[in-house]
């Protein structure tokens, strides 16, 4: 589904990535490891579109991709949650997943809604609610839950466990773990092992490399 060949990245003059080269299968989890600065986050930016500037290949479904701008990455079937969440705060929970349903994907709004709230229970009573007014882990699965709005069919996570409550990680992680037993394709950066040991294989960064 995604094969990456001879990726370089830069911020600014600073050399980040040095020809990292991996593949994802469909339906796979991949987690990929590293301690902070290794390149994680760099790495998934890269993938998407955002960020650094970089020079390699990123194949698609056959297709290179690494000229194409990030929303037609999305559009594509690539979906990202960022670490920082990114989310509108000053829209209500309901708002936010909404304008991620305009993007498209498969199955309507209302069937992508549907399945959201059976993953994410938690959001149903929290559909009026400013995402400003959330906690952090309340925040990461309303970010998850967004991206799924889209109807992504490869899920690019940077570290959807680290720094919420332990019920809300246990909660994080049920849900990707549902999303990959649906056939879901997922490669989720992370360092706390929480994904690592349900994962089809994991990758280990280090220093901008692969170990």
């Amino acid at each position: 589904m995604l094969a990456v060949e001879g990726l370089n990245a830069w911020w600014g003059h600073a050399h980040a990535l040095f020809d990292v080269r991996l593949q994802v299968d469909e339906g796979e989890l991949v987690v990929l490891q590293g301690l902070n600065g290794a390149g994680k986050s760099t790495l998934l930016q890269s993938l998407i579109g955002i960020g650094p500037r970089v020079q390699g290949r990123i194949v698609w479904d056959g297709q290179a991709i690494q000229h194409w701008p990030a929303h037609r990455r999305a559009r594509a079937g690539l979906g990202f949650v960022a670490e920082d969440r990114r989310l509108f705060t000053g829209l209500t929970v309901e708002e936010n997943l909404w304008i991620a349903a305009q993007a498209g994907g498969q199955g309507t709004p209302a069937q992508r809604l549907q399945r959201v709230m059976a993953l994410f229970p938690q959001l149903q009573a929290m559909l009026a609610r400013p995402a400003s007014q959330m906690s952090g882990g309340e925040q990461q699965m309303l970010a998850l839950a967004r991206t799924l709005m889209t109807g992504p069919r490869l899920l690019l996570l940077d570290e959807p466990c680290e720094g919420i409550a332990p019920v809300l990680v246990a909660a994080m992680r049920d849900a990707l773990l549902q999303l990959a037993r649906e056939g879901m394709t997922l490669l989720v950066a992370e360092q706390n092992h929480i994904l690592a040991a349900h994962a089809h294989r994991v990758l280990n960064l280090v220093g901008g490399r692969l170990a």
